[in-house]
């Protein structure tokens, strides 16, 4: 298994740009979580026939894909089916994301996990990595990106863990604030120190 960086980072934080260009620039692998979780309910796979057993054909197409609207009507407003998807889900994500991760063929990965912090699995990766952003440049960001209203952007942070909790699991931070912000300088000077962790790791 190679060196794994988790990178992680609140809503509109920038986190799909920093992986792109460590896999642009350096040729880094990504195992991105959001990519599996849509995998492991993909059309005949064990995820999908069991949330089909258990809330019933009207989740699916016509072309028996997953019907994600659908799905989310019916764990809106109910915890318990909420609670019972998430069970569902969790290590079959988990574990796809653990196989991935021994394809890697580059000298470290980078595990792209939103929620890493919310949902505990900081024990999935040797390093973190928070892409930071102060609150204000994320509500503006999240506003101009999803069409969406300032309350809906605040009910979507207050889910999520805040700025101090996820800089408090942070062993490297990249700084995303200014519309410029340079982020190629950050990235080579983080990956050449990935990459001497991960001869020490051999």
């Amino acid at each position: 298994m190679p060196l794994v960086i988790g990178l992680t980072g609140g809503i509109a934080s920038g986190k799909s740009t920093v992986a792109n260009l460590f896999a642009e620039q350096f040729g880094i692998d990504i195992v991105d979580a959001d990519i599996v979780a849509r995998q492991v309910v993909e059309k005949g796979t064990p995820g999908l026939a069991a949330i089909r057993d258990h809330f019933g054909a009207a989740v699916l197409n016509p072309d028996a894909t997953l019907n994600r609207a659908a799905l989310r009507e019916r764990i809106f407003s109910n915890e318990n089916e909420k609670m019972w998807l998430n069970n569902l889900l969790h290590p079959l994500i988990r574990e796809k994301m653990t196989q991935d991760l021994r394809q890697v063929h580059s000298p470290y990965a980078l595990l792209v996990v939103p929620l890493l912090v919310e949902n505990q699995l900081q024990s999935m990766a040797d390093r973190i990595l928070v892409v930071d952003v102060d609150q204000a440049t994320q509500i503006q960001r999240t506003m101009a990106r999803d069409e969406v209203s300032e309350q809906q952007v605040r009910a979507i942070l207050a889910s999520q863990a805040s700025r101090e909790q996820r800089l408090a699991c942070a062993d490297d931070v990249i700084k995303n604030d200014a519309k410029n912000q340079k982020l190629l300088p950050q990235i080579t000077e983080l990956h050449q120190k990935y990459l001497a962790i991960s001869r020490t790791n051999l």
